[in-house]
């Protein structure tokens, strides 16, 4: 009973480590998506599933860098994106962590993570996702939100 009532919290708790906010119907794949270049796993993995799914992933131009001396930033980078760029995509992401028990079978990397999707145009944000989990089950939460954001 004990064991039951440990387990249903944890998968509570779960549940509770995503929050996501999106317009459903408002991504159209044919339209180029500008994010910026590198990334830890999550932005890798993003940009690589976008890809797979058909959707057209432009790295801004680097416009400008300037090197910070003596801070821990290492780069700050300025990137041009064309004005008439439809979709801005911005993830933000901690390092991630190596999760051997906890996600095992489940990519054994833990990401902490935050997703936007903007349209440029519009000036709306159709996606803020706020999440962290394993990494193959993240990878498949990505796929069910743009499954409900594509046109």
């Amino acid at each position: 009973m004990f064991r039951n009532l440990i387990l249903f919290m944890m998968i509570g708790m779960l549940g509770a480590c995503n929050h996501v906010h999106m317009k459903p119907g408002t991504l159209d794949k044919t339209h180029d998506i500008y994010t910026t270049r590198g990334g830890n796993n999550m932005r890798q993995a993003t940009k690589e599933r976008m890809e797979q799914r058909g959707y057209n992933i432009k790295i801004g131009k680097v416009k400008s860098t300037n090197n910070i001396i003596e801070t821990d930033i290492a780069d700050y980078e300025r990137f041009e994106i064309p004005a008439n760029a439809e979709y801005l995509l911005t993830i933000s992401e901690r390092e991630e962590k190596f999760r051997p028990i906890w996600c095992a079978l489940n990519g054994f990397w833990w990401w902490n993570f935050n997703v936007s999707i903007v349209n440029q145009q519009s000036g709306e944000e159709i996606l803020t996702w706020r999440g962290r989990g394993c990494a193959n089950s993240s990878l498949r939460k990505l796929d069910k939100i743009l499954d409900r954001l594509e046109k």
